[in-house]
């Protein structure tokens, strides 16, 4: 669902609205999925050469769909897991967004997803993306917090700690772009 934003307080207003529904997937032995894609605008001008990032699976709403929906979708085509169960939500990301080919408004909702095992298939992910994709990559949480490479968004380790440890939020944490 692409839609502008009409409140003029929000920052860059002009910008498409994009309702997102994605996933912390993580695998018996607690590692988290993520996707790394190539960026096609700098992401730090000071570093050219630096062009990846990486991001959790998930997609834009299609029109009728519930974010739980969405998100079940986006793993089907994205990793290959038909009928994910989705987890409660427990984090939001709103703002700016301008990594992707699209910068967009995103309006992002994260749901958390436990699979039974680390098998995934990724053969028809690059067909929907308007990134380059490059590739994916379990992550343990030690290599998550640890890493210099550009991940999306900003709290993801922390939070990924938090619900390896068990701790589900009451209410979903507010979590912000780099």
């Amino acid at each position: 669902m692409t839609t502008t934003p009409t409140d003029p307080s929000l920052p860059d207003a002009s910008l498409p609205r994009r309702d997102i529904a994605r996933a912390l997937v993580f695998d018996p032995a607690d590692r988290l999925l993520l996707i790394e894609y190539e960026s096609v605008r700098p992401i730090d001008p000071a570093r050219p050469d630096l062009k990846s990032f990486w991001f959790m699976p998930g997609g834009g709403l299609e029109a009728g769909e519930t974010h739980e929906e969405a998100c079940r979708r986006e793993l089907s085509e994205e990793i290959g897991v038909a009928d994910a169960p989705i987890g409660p939500l427990v984090a939001t990301c709103d703002g700016p967004f301008r990594l992707f080919k699209t910068p967009r408004f995103a309006f992002e909702r994260y749901f958390l997803v436990r699979l039974p095992d680390d098998r995934i298939d990724t053969s028809r992910l690059a067909e929907t993306e308007d990134n380059p994709v490059r590739g994916t990559r379990w992550w343990t949480l030690d290599e998550l917090a640890a890493s210099a490479e550009r991940i999306e968004p900003a709290g993801l380790a922390d939070l990924a700690r938090q619900l390896v440890a068990g701790d589900i939020p009451g209410q979903p944490v507010t979590l912000g772009w780099r």
